[in-house]
């Protein structure tokens, strides 16, 4: 599943996260210069190689796949870049030893997300911030089902319903936690930060290649969630 996940994120314009979830990622976190980040779920760490381009101090991703650490450690050629074995809900660090908690679509795979937000706010130094992706809840609580082409239509049932929701994603059966956008925003709160941004990643169309039809597509439904917030 591993290499299907690296070549769906890592898959240009044919790719949401390329065209949708990175470059709303990216304008969010803005300058990172001189802060010690910390990545939840970093998969084989691409954001981390960014980020330490970027002029960040330090930077520790935390997976608890073993394969996409390997991969990670592939990827991290620096120093200033450490990757660990580590699953998120286990998530323990010095108090106030990072300025950055930072997460791409992974926390929607956790049941028990407020345990791991207040593990952030612990870590996090004085008015450090938090930010992470999540799949929509408009595509959490839809039932979608394999196709033989792109897809094209969704169907959100039991919105209002949180909890776990298997699905077939990528050729293996997954289980995602869903809950609304809402409960998101009470989850940050609850843990002790202020929100400071929410955006729903629009299409960036400079990254699609003049691929008008593949644009109007991705216009059609929201993929992803992207919370900000700031620790008081």
């Amino acid at each position: 599943m591993a290499e299907r996940y690296g070549a769906h994120r890592h898959g240009g314009v044919s790719s949401p996260n390329f065209v949708m979830e990175e470059p709303a990622l990216l304008a969010e976190l803005g300058d990172v210069a001189g802060l010690d980040v910390l990545d939840l779920g970093c998969g084989d760490a691409a954001l981390g190689a960014m980020l330490l381009e970027l002029g960040c101090t330090s930077y520790l991703g935390i997976d608890g796949s073993q394969e996409m650490v390997t991969r990670a450690e592939v990827t991290l050629q620096d120093p200033r870049g450490t990757v660990a074995l580590q699953n998120m809900e286990e998530l323990s660090l010095p108090a106030r030893s990072i300025d950055l908690a930072v997460s791409r679509l992974a926390v929607h795979y956790l049941e028990d997300l407020d345990a791991v937000l207040r593990a952030c706010h612990a870590a996090l130094r004085p008015g450090g911030r938090l930010c992470f992706s999540v799949l929509h809840p408009v595509i959490t609580s839809s039932d979608v089902q394999p196709s033989p082409g792109p897809q094209g239509s969704w169907t959100v049932d039991d919105y209002f319903l949180s909890g776990a929701r298997e699905r077939l994603w990528m050729g293996d059966t997954v289980t995602w936690f869903h809950r609304t956008t809402e409960q998101y925003v009470g989850a940050i709160s609850g843990a002790g930060f202020n929100l400071t941004a929410m955006r729903e990643c629009e299409p960036e169309p400079g990254r699609f290649g003049g691929d008008e039809a593949e644009l109007a597509r991705r216009r059609r439904v929201p993929m992803f969630l992207l919370l900000s917030a700031r620790a008081t």
